[in-house]
């Protein structure tokens, strides 16, 4: 392998196993690529602001409750289990991921300047690969998100075929220099890190879901049901999400009639009113993920959990990492299964590529 597919391999990490149906799966999934920046304190106690807000325009009152969070089917991956109590308070969700227009009046407010947008910092970056890990090449550093590419492969493993670190692809460029998202405001935000989700909360006085709220959300007040919608396939009936229809990554169908993002508010949404919690972008949590954490919360009740104080991924050990959720328009049953309600992703917080997103949430005032 030559130096710049290792440094690919290496540092932009996109890769899933194929879901045997078999109970407990193995920890080493990764359907959320890693392409690290300027990640710093990686492992430091989380400090999450928890911002009360009066507004509440476009969201949704989610009533707390309990609920069993984790594992539905026998899709479903180790770190899915055990299923486990969890009590969560009551918030208020957005209907939607934030869309181009939302993100927008943020950056035209404050000058933000995502990290997709920013050169690599190689001091930084190093400080999470294994120790002696060669330096790039500098046009390896230079602004760039992860792009999807559709290919023909037997080979479900070498996710190098269809993912591309392409260079000036950002959320206003999601495909690259004479892209744009004219004419798609009202889509999902995409090539968004963790760290521009959490300056887009501060802004908006809001904050990111924790994982287990997400769950409970998506859930929509339904016990055990494999799906936010229910326990139909996606690929049965209907479209219900905007997903990878077809042979993945080589031939999509488009029988829901989108091949990339899809419009928010284009499907059914579940039963607590929420558009998108499966497909169309996988979407940012709070919480670090850590692959053992639901067997140390397991045994009794957890109260509004707040994930882990540290991240291990065994996949990567080096690259500590925050929980995703959702599943994406790239997710299919004969990859990830990203969709299910109990299904978790994981990447580094400064890693972004064309199906990540977000939405926030804010505390109900007492």
């Amino acid at each position: 392998m030559n130096f710049k597919c290792f440094f690919i391999v290496s540092f932009f990490i996109f890769s899933c196993k194929n879901n045997v149906k078999t109970t407990k799966v193995s920890n080493d999934h990764n359907c959320m690529p890693s392409n690290s920046y300027n990640i710093s304190n990686k492992n430091s106690t989380r400090n999450l602001d928890l911002i009360t807000s009066s507004n509440t325009e476009g969201m949704v009152f989610i009533k707390g409750g309990e609920f069993f969070m984790g594992a539905d089917n026998d899709q479903a991956q180790e770190d899915e289990y055990p299923k486990h109590k969890v009590i969560v308070n009551s918030f208020w969700m957005d209907q939607t991921e934030v869309t181009n227009n939302q993100f927008k009046e943020f950056v035209d407010a404050t000058g933000y300047i995502t990290t997709a947008e920013k050169a690599i910092d190689w001091e930084e970056i190093k400080k999470i690969l294994p120790p002696g890990t060669p330096k790039p090449n500098d046009s390896l550093l230079a602004p760039a998100s992860l792009v999807f590419f559709e290919c023909k492969t037997t080979d479900l493993f070498d996710y190098t075929q269809w993912w591309k670190l392409k260079k000036n692809v950002n959320w206003k460029q999601p495909q690259g220099t004479g892209s744009s998202v004219k004419d798609k405001e009202n889509h999902p935000v995409v090539h968004i890190s963790w760290d521009d989700a959490i300056a887009y909360c501060k802004w908006s006085g809001k904050r990111l879901p924790t994982e287990a709220e997400f769950e409970y959300a998506s859930r929509g007040g339904l016990e055990n049901n494999i799906y936010s919608w229910g326990n139909e396939p996606a690929h049965k009936g209907n479209p219900k999400a905007n997903t990878w229809e077809g042979k993945f990554p080589s031939n999509n169908n488009l029988n829901d009639k989108f091949y990339l993002t899809a419009p928010v508010k284009s499907f059914v949404p579940n039963s607590y009113g929420l558009y998108d919690l499966g497909g169309n972008v996988w979407e940012w949590c709070s919480d670090w993920y850590d692959s053992e954490y639901y067997q140390t919360i397991s045994a009794k009740t957890s109260l509004n959990p707040q994930g882990p104080e540290k991240s291990y991924d065994p996949m990567e050990p080096y690259s500590p990492k925050k929980v995703m959720r959702g599943g994406s328009f790239l997710c299919n049953d004969s990859y990830c299964s990203g969709y299910r309600n109990s299904m978790r992703m994981k990447s580094t917080p400064d890693s972004s590529s064309l199906h990540a997103g977000f939405r926030t949430v804010v505390d109900v005032k007492p």
